[in-house]
């Protein structure tokens, strides 16, 4: 018999993530499943009909490379309605396969081996690999808990001559944490007169609370002018399974961009495209999504505050974390998996968002949900 073939891992430390495990287990327990971040109720009609229109219509051949035109035009239109910026469709704006397909290929563009890129903890799952794939070195930086805030004097002591990429996301996943203001000023400063890209993460960009301004680096166009900005159609509009974003970036880093992304995917899925253009055109599309899921956010705060755990602000974004120290000093994970079994609530552990385990004792809940289901949840949460 042959000996079998054998390679070597890239991602030797990368096994079966959490959010895996917990769905496994939210299946098998028939648990309430607030962990992973997609919606439970039905997307807008309107957009799939008209994505069965251009279906119809004979919309089924490939897209240009960059995007269909058309929706990059809207996209454009949006940047300069929400934030007062100019962005050229032509040149400045791709349509991805979903929003991390649009932050792999960003670091896959820029990043040489050895070159170092800051990352604040907890942090997107995907970051860390993609990063560690392209060669690069993971910087790792803990957000300042409870409020889960950027200490940009840490981030001055970790620059070096090989910081290539500071990877920035606001709203936060999985901490409902936004920009501020003073953190753009703190940026500013850090990046000017530097060769620092910014990679920022804003695929919960309309998922933004209490009428606060969504710091997005599409406001400032010197931030822009080194910036990688990725978004996300399916965390805007409850279509998750589309994977379907797209990134802005200035013409010459969208040209290096574009090159990775013609031998990788090449084009993204034309119906939807040619649907979305559509759909754009009414402000509202977009501008009614923030008020639809505060109010979950808020329904499901009431709910909790019958039960013994501790919120922690979320300003936005699809989550919300809570401390359960007056309820047990179990690790987070033997706690989220033990009331999976126990009560029947899925949950994610923050600590899986920390290369370290870094255990704080919060667990985070996807509020992206009916009322409904927040209700039964809350009602078994009730119980512990």
């Amino acid at each position: 018999m042959n000996n079998p073939i054998t390679i070597t891992s890239k991602l030797p430390d990368v096994g079966t993530t959490i959010f895996t495990v917990m769905s496994g287990l939210a299946s098998e327990y028939n648990a309430v499943n607030l962990g992973q971040g997609f919606p439970d109720f039905p997307m807008s009609e309107e957009l799939t009909g008209l994505v069965n229109s251009a279906m119809q219509n004979g919309y089924n051949q490939y897209a240009p490379a960059p995007g269909w035109m058309p929706l990059r035009e809207a996209i454009a239109e949006k940047i300069q309605f929400l934030y007062n910026t100019k962005v050229n469709p032509d040149t400045e704006i791709t349509i991805t396969p979903g929003g991390t397909y649009a932050i792999y290929t960003a670091l896959t563009t820029v990043l040489q081996p050895g070159d170092e890129v800051i990352i604040f903890e907890p942090a997107y799952d995907s970051y860390i690999p993609n990063v560690t794939i392209n060669g690069g070195v993971p910087v790792l930086i803990d957000l300042k808990f409870p409020d889960y805030r950027i200490d940009w004097e840490e981030v001055r002591n970790k620059i070096t001559p090989r910081t290539r990429v500071i990877v920035l996301n606001t709203p936060h996943n999985p901490t409902g944490s936004v920009l501020r203001e003073d953190d753009i000023d703190q940026l500013r400063s850090i990046v000017q007169d530097t060769n620092i890209i910014i990679l920022s993460d804003e695929v919960y960009e309309h998922l933004i609370f209490d009428n606060i301004p969504h710091q997005s680096m599409l406001r400032y166009p010197d931030l822009l002018a080194r910036s990688f900005v990725c978004f996300s159609f399916g965390k805007v509009y409850h279509c998750t399974g589309w994977k379907l974003g797209y990134a802005v970036a200035p013409a010459a880093l969208s040209k290096e961009f574009r090159k990775v992304h013609q031998f990788n995917c090449f084009s993204c899925h034309t119906p939807s495209q040619v649907a979305l253009a559509a759909f754009l055109q009414t402000r509202d599309s977009y501008l009614s999504l923030a008020p639809l899921l505060q109010q979950k956010r808020d329904y499901f705060q009431e709910l909790m505050s019958k039960t013994r755990f501790t919120p922690l602000p979320s300003y936005g974004s699809y989550f919300q974390c809570y401390k359960y120290d007056r309820i047990s000093n179990e690790s987070d994970k033997d706690f989220a998996i033990r009331i999976t079994k126990e009560y029947g609530i899925a949950t994610i552990p923050v600590s899986a968002f920390y290369k370290s385990g870094k255990d704080d004792k919060v667990i985070r809940f996807c509020f992206a949900k009916k009322e409904t289901t927040l209700a039964q949840a809350a009602e078994r949460l009730s119980k512990i």
